[in-house]
């Protein structure tokens, strides 16, 4: 392959020396070429570099996108080694209207996805992608998902002009030449294309945020292939996060005997020491990132974190399921993340950060609504705008993110990287009514039951209105790559396929009273609901039989002002308002063209009896 030699641009857009292609001789290595020959060809970059992963590489990177603009070093004594990125104004969130599914038969994307002709869609994105990345630099990166040569681990490479899409990479995934040697000795990887879609003539001046208004992102679920183009924010150009190791990762799931979730995943220590694993399925902005960062409120127990977003999921060979964090880092939303809600995140963050569209202080550290209880008197806000509180708008979007190392959240787990045996699964969502505040389910199916009618408020990760109710099985909806009507039949199937199963529980934090006030405390106060599911598991505590499922006969209230009007309420249910659930989850079910495995079917047909028989007392 010839590397072209780089060109002298009017803008900062490449480093200063370039990585060259590494050299192994082998059929697999020479694929891995012929690729990005391809789609060089196509996008006609000015030069290409392949990433080595060093902290060299990385720190002339950073140095690169300060002098473009891209980023702003943030106060060195404050937050070492630590960037504020300002996205587009329309760059911001997840795409979910500009995101498909180009599987060869249209009934295999099902009705919740956004389906394309695979053939037209490939023409499609050879006229947009054609000199897309002209006078910049396309980065090969090569990636792992899950520690490098691990049992559960998948490899991938993704091609890129954005620096800031590299250097977010680097953070979510492990990168370097030893992968390469890996895909170069023949190990399967996944292959993903990333551009942000503004080209640049020769002395033409870049912007500090490039994209493009024409935006998509593409998943081939048939080749194992992804393509964004247009956007350089978040998921829409880490490719490896949930285009690979949601979309694509639950195809090879389902085709390979595996589950690829969008779950939290910890360890619970009991003061006697026993420890459980929980994986928890919730939408974003639901307490997810609180749960996998719990400091528990109540004496004796601990919690470590394992992964706080995505788990893989496999049978092992004593009969029980095991996951693992395939991701390396932590892209968490940034607002309500406090020193009062969450302070092991806010930890953290510490330094060795990439902050994007939140809040800069007048001292050069970073601000968002939530982080601190005072509110600093003057701001420069995520549009580089002057900002006081008295001002009419966020000084921090409200989909504002960090980006930082699972390593160093203060508590994460020594062995974070391993696989563990499942003990709790738990789905949870945003609901002000109806939902108690924790249910046991009374077996698998009736626990991928509960999954797949979960539902909640639209948050601002995704489009919409704000608020809105929307249904999110599984916390999966925007993330599933095949037909979510199959996505429910492997779950029954992967019950099956292991005797010894999780556990599995529905919860609600967010549930309110007549007059709006949230009914539980949250935060650290989860922590009792943890406590009464371990107990449970150690068959110390009792719960009491429900028409959804069984809920607590007692909780661990010591030390908190819950009242008993407030726990009746918390636990209250409504045959009428649940019966009204059981339609609503009929309609949704009939959209999927009876592709809906009959034992879901026969879940729901048993919860309208036992709904009924209470109604009539």
């Amino acid at each position: 392959m010839t590397i072209a030699e780089p060109t002298t641009l009017a803008h900062p857009t490449h480093l200063a020396e370039y990585g060259t292609q590494p050299e192994y001789g082998t059929a697999a290595f020479d694929e891995l070429v012929d690729w990005v020959n391809e789609i060089a060809a196509l996008t006609k970059p000015d030069r290409i570099h392949w990433v080595d992963g060093s902290d060299s590489e990385r720190q002339a990177l950073l140095g690169s996108m300060v002098a473009q603009g891209t980023l702003i070093k943030l106060n060195e004594d404050k937050r070492p080694n630590s960037y504020l990125a300002r996205s587009g104004a329309g760059d911001v969130a997840r795409l979910e209207s500009r995101t498909f599914i180009a599987s060869e038969h249209k009934t295999d994307a099902g009705p919740t996805n956004n389906w394309a002709d695979p053939a037209e869609m490939r023409a499609t994105l050879d006229g947009v992608f054609d000199g897309s990345m002209r006078g910049r630099t396309m980065f090969v990166v090569p990636f792992s998902m899950g520690k490098v040569g691990g049992p559960i681990s998948q490899l991938g490479v993704q091609l890129t002009d954005s620096p800031y899409a590299v250097a977010s990479v680097e953070v979510m995934t492990r990168v370097g030449d030893e992968i390469t040697e890996l895909i170069a000795d023949g190990t399967p990887w996944v292959r993903t294309v990333h551009s942000v879609g503004h080209p640049l003539e020769l002395g033409e001046a870049d912007v500090a945020w490039p994209s493009n208004d024409e935006k998509y992102i593409v998943h081939f679920p048939d080749t194992l292939e992804v393509f964004s183009f247009g956007s350089g924010y978040g998921g829409n150009a880490i490719l490896a996060k949930k285009c690979f190791a949601l979309r694509i990762a639950s195809v090879l799931g389902r085709d390979q005997g595996w589950m690829a979730e969008h779950m939290l995943l910890i360890r619970v220590v009991s003061p006697e020491g026993r420890a459980y694993h929980v994986a928890a399925a919730f939408p974003s902005a639901c307490g997810k990132t609180n749960l996998a960062m719990l400091r528990p409120s109540i004496r004796g127990w601990t919690v470590e974190t394992i992964g706080d977003d995505i788990a893989w999921i496999r049978p092992g060979n004593d009969g029980r399921l095991y996951a693992i964090n395939p991701e390396a880092g932590f892209f968490g939303v940034a607002p309500g993340t406090g020193e009062s809600t969450n302070i092991t995140a806010v930890e953290s963050l510490r330094e060795n950060v990439i902050f994007t569209n939140v809040a800069l202080t007048d001292d050069g550290d970073v601000w968002w609504e939530g982080l601190t209880d005072t509110v600093p008197d003057h701001l420069i806000d995520w549009q580089g705008n002057d900002w006081t509180p008295d001002s009419d708008r966020p000084a921090a979007h409200p989909n504002s993110r960090f980006t930082v190392s699972a390593a160093q959240a203060p508590s994460i787990s020594d062995d974070w990287e391993e696989a563990v045996p499942l003990d709790v699964i738990l789905f949870g969502g945003r609901r002000a009514t109806n939902v108690p505040l924790v249910v046991e389910s009374f077996d698998w199916n009736h626990g991928a039951f509960m999954g797949a009618t979960i539902s909640s408020e639209r948050t601002a990760a995704a489009e919409g209105t704000v608020g809105e109710l929307r249904r999110d099985p599984f916390a999966m909806m925007p993330f599933c790559g095949y037909n979510m009507a199959d996505y429910f039949g492997h779950w029954i199937e992967m019950g099956q396929s292991a005797p010894a199963l999780p556990a599995i529980y529905q919860v609600n934090w967010f549930r309110k009273g007549d007059d709006g006030r949230f009914l539980w405390p949250g935060f650290a106060e989860n922590s009792r609901v943890i406590e009464w599911i371990v107990r449970r598991l150690e068959g110390s505590a009792d719960a009491v039989e429900t028409p959804i499922g069984r809920v607590p006969a007692e909780l661990n209230l010591d030390g908190i002002d819950t009242t008993d009007a407030d726990l009746a309420e918390l636990f209250a249910i409504d045959p009428d308002s649940w019966l009204a659930e059981t339609d609503l989850t009929e309609e949704f079910f009939k959209t999927f063209d009876g592709r809906v495995p009959a034992e879901l079917t026969d879940q729901l047909a048993a919860q309208r009896d036992r709904l009924q028989t209470a109604k009539r007392g």
